[in-house]
C-alpha cells in the first residue's frame, strides 16, 4: 500500500512517495520561475505549477519502482489566487502569491471604513493584502471582462490545491477543503461556509468559488492517463496545517513552527475558536469526520527567504548550507540585527509598507556577520509570535515547540531559537511533516493509516534543543531587536 503526497511550494514543486506506515520512499522536486512585475508584487505561472507538480509525481513513482498508488494526498502555499476558465481549463492570469502586496491600498481603505471587526469576527483573520479575497477582486477589475464572466460562472477560483484537483481529475471537481477555505478571508470559520457577508464586502461572486470538503475526504479522482491509472484524492490541506498534522499536535497545547520561505507558528487550541487580541489569526487546523479543530496561527513572511537573499541577492553564499559554517565564525563583540521586511512584516505587526533594514553596522561587519543576523532574525520573528501567543491563550505559556523545514536543518539556527525563547524546541526524526501531514490524511481517509492517537505515538524525536542563553542576555537582545523593529516600523 502507498501514499503519493504532492507539496506544491512557493518556490518549487514536490512529491514523496509512502508506505502505508508513512515511510518515505521516494522523493522529487523541481523549482520554478518567481516573477516580480513590480516592487512588492510576487506571481507564479499557473502552468509551471501544473507541470512541475505533475512532473514531480512522476519522477517519484518512477523513483519508487512505479508501485500501485492507492491515495493521494495534497498540501499547499496557502492563500494564492489562481483563476481559470471552467470550460477550457485556461488560467485568467498569473497566479498571485501569497507574498504579493499590491492590494494593500484596498485593505487600508476597508479598514478606515470599519470593516475590519466584521472580517475577524466571521473569518479569524485581518485585512490584510496576504490573504485571497483582495486578490481576486483585483483579477476581477483588471482583467478585461473577468468580472461579468465570474458572475455568469464562466470562471472558477482556487487556492493552489483546488487549481491541481480541478487539473488532475480533467476539471471534474472544483473542491478545497476547510483549511485553504479559512485563508481566503470569505469563508466563516465557525459556520464552516462561505460567507455572503464577506462576498458582498470584497464583491467576489459566489459563482466563483470551490466546495469545501473536510481535509480528509472525497475529492475526486485522477485522470487515468497521468499516471496510469484512476487515483483517488483523499486528503488535502493547507501547508502549514498539513505540518501541523504531521507532527501530530492534535491536542490543544501543542504547537509547531515550520520555516520554510516564511514562518508559520500553530497552536492548537481545540474546539475553541480563540479571537486574538494581538492580531494574531484565528483559523482552522484541520477538520476531521466533521469536527472542526481550531489554531492560533502567526505568520512570518521573510525566514528561509533571508538565506535566499544571502545567496541570489547579496552573493555572499552559493549554497543556503553554508549559512552555518559562516555564522560561527561572526565576530561576537559586532551585534548586528537584520529586519528582513522585504514584503512588510507579518504578525503580529501586519505592516504590509515595512521595508527592510540592517542595524549595527561597522567597518569590520563582513559576510559572517549577515549569515549570523540572518539566522537570528527567524528566532527573533518567532520570539515575536510566542509572546503574542502566550497574552491570547495562557495555556501556551508551557508548550515546548516543534519545529520542521528546511532552515531546521541549521543547528546555529535552532539553538539560537531555543535560546531567544527560553523554551526547549523539538526537531523530529522526520523533517517531511507537510508532506507526510498530507500522506496521513489521504492515508486516514483510505483506512491504510492510523487514528489521531495511534500516530501519535509514533511521533519522533531526533534532537531537543535546550536554551543556554542567560536570561539577562536573552532580555538584553530582544529589547534591541524590539527597538529595530520600532525603528522600521517607523519610517
Amino acid at each position: 500500500m502507498t501514499i503519493l503526497a504532492m507539496d506544491q511550494g512557493t518556490t518549487s514543486s514536490r512529491a514523496l512517495v509512502f508506505s502505508d506506515d508513512l515511510r518515505v520512499q521516494a522523493r522529487a522536486q523541481h523549482e520554478f520561475p518567481q516573477h516580480f512585475p513590480q516592487s512588492g508584487w510576487v506571481e507564479h505561472d499557473p502552468d509551471d505549477i501544473w507541470t512541475s507538480s505533475a512532473g514531480t509525481a512522476r519522477a517519484a513513482i518512477e523513483k519508487a519502482g512505479a508501485p500501485r498508488i492507492d491515495a493521494i494526498g495534497i498540501t499547499n502555499q496557502r492563500e494564492t489566487v489562481v483563476i481559470w476558465d471552467r470550460k477550457t481549463g485556461e488560467p485568467l492570469h498569473r497566479a498571485i502569491v501569497w507574498q504579493d502586496r499590491r492590494t494593500a491600498d484596498v485593505c487600508n481603505r476597508l479598514r478606515e471604513e470599519g470593516a475590519e471587526d466584521q472580517v475577524t469576527e466571521t473569518t479569524g483573520l485581518l485585512l490584510d493584502p496576504y490573504f485571497s479575497a483582495t486578490k481576486i477582486a483585483w483579477l476581477l477589475d483588471h482583467v478585461d471582462g473577468a468580472r461579468d464572466r465570474a458572475r455568469a460562472g464562466d470562471l472558477a477560483f482556487g487556492t493552489v490545491d483546488s487549481f491541481l484537483i480541478w487539473k488532475l481529475t480533467g476539471g471534474q471537481s472544483h473542491v478545497t477543503d476547510a483549511t485553504n477555505a479559512s485563508r481566503t478571508l470569505l469563508y466563516d470559520i465557525r459556520r464552516g461556509e462561505w460567507s455572503d457577508d464577506m462576498c458582498r464586502l470584497f464583491d467576489i461572486p459566489p459563482a466563483l468559488l470551490p466546495e469545501v470538503r473536510d481535509s480528509a475526504d472525497d475529492f475526486g479522482t485522477t485522470r487515468p492517463d497521468l499516471f496510469g491509472r484512476a487515483i483517488p484524492i483523499l486528503g488535502v490541506a493547507g501547508d502549514q496545517q498539513a505540518a501541523t498534522v504531521g507532527q501530530a499536535c492534535f491536542q490543544p497545547g501543542m504547537m509547531k513552527s515550520t520555516y520554510g520561505t516564511g514562518c508559520f507558528a500553530l497552536l492548537n487550541t481545540g474546539d475553541q475558536a480563540v479571537r486574538s487580541q494581538n492580531r494574531l489569526l484565528t483559523t482552522i487546523a484541520y477538520r476531521l469526520d466533521g469536527t472542526t479543530t481550531y489554531a492560533l496561527e502567526g505568520s512570518i513572511f521573510i525566514a528561509g527567504a533571508v538565506v535566499q537573499w544571502l545567496r541570489d541577492g547579496l552573493r555572499l553564499i552559493r549554497e543556503a548550507s553554508e549559512t552555518q559554517s559562516l555564522s560561527g565564525q561572526a565576530d561576537d563583540s559586532q551585534q548586528v540585527i537584520m529586519v528582513p521586511a522585504f514584503t512588510g512584516l507579518g504578525a503580529p505587526h501586519w505592516a504590509p509598507h515595512a521595508r527592510g533594514a540592517v542595524f549595527g553596522l561597522t567597518r569590520s561587519t563582513g559576510p559572517a556577520e549577515f549569515a549570523r543576523a540572518a539566522l537570528e532574525s527567524v528566532g527573533f520573528q518567532t520570539r515575536d509570535l510566542l509572546e503574542a501567543m502566550r497574552a491570547d491563550w495562557p495555556q501556551a505559556g508551557d508548550a515546548v515547540l516543534r519545529v520542521d523545514g528546511g532552515m531546521t536543518a541549521s543547528e546555529p539556527a535552532m539553538q539560537f531559537l531555543a535560546d531567544i525563547l527560553g523554551a526547549p524546541v523539538d526537531r523530529p526524526a522526520n523533517t517531511e511533516t507537510t508532506a507526510q501531514g498530507a500522506a496521513w490524511l489521504a492515508g486516514y481517509r483510505a483506512g491504510l493509516c492510523p487514528p489521531p492517537d495511534d500516530y501519535a505515538r509514533a511521533w519522533q524525536l531526533d534532537r531537543r534543543f535546550e536554551p543556554l542563553m542567560p536570561e539577562a542576555e536573552r532580555d538584553r537582545r530582544y529589547s534591541a531587536w524590539q527597538r529595530a523593529v520600532q525603528a522600521v516600523l517607523s519610517v
